[in-house]
């Protein structure tokens, strides 16, 4: 059972750790209880995802591709699933901050080494990988940063 606090403490993380952001992307993110979230607390959200039912939130109905224009100072992603890696990707290219709560691999990994391998992917790209636990139950584990001062970023494959 997910844990019904996720989005709210999701959403605290984020405004402490990305204080500057104003403009957010939540990838894959359902009926958009997250975007609710981060409005609320006064950040511009767009969620991306293919749901037909969702909350009253600015929503696009539709797939978030790597070359969605970079209309955001952040992207995010509670439990993405398959768009972890498109996150991490897409933030290395614009050279945005990003956060990911990943739930599931996409590629057949278990968990640990999965994590390692976002944040090997962020590091190769240029960003930092760090890593925070948040106070709730289930899949907890935030993998988070922002481009590296001094890194130029390399291609990366999300195969």
């Amino acid at each position: 059972m997910a844990d019904k606090r996720r989005f709210e403490l999701f959403a605290t993380f984020l405004t402490e750790r990305f204080s500057g952001a104003r403009r957010v992307f939540d990838v894959a993110g359902g009926m958009g209880r997250l975007n609710e979230a981060l409005t609320r607390r006064g950040l511009e959200t767009t969620t991306f995802d293919l749901r037909h039912k969702h909350l009253p939130v600015r929503y696009e109905e539709r797939p978030f591709g790597i070359s969605e224009p970079c209309n955001a100072d952040l992207v995010v992603g509670m439990h993405p699933d398959g768009a972890t890696r498109l996150i991490i990707a897409y933030a290395a290219l614009h050279r945005i901050g990003y956060a990911v709560v990943p739930c599931c691999s996409d590629n057949g990994l278990p968990y640990k080494p999965w994590m390692r391998h976002l944040a090997e992917l962020a590091r190769s790209g240029g960003l930092e990988a760090n890593e925070a636990l948040l106070p709730m139950e289930g899949r907890a584990r935030v993998l988070y940063g922002g481009p590296l001062a001094e890194a130029f970023a390399t291609n990366i494959s999300l195969a």
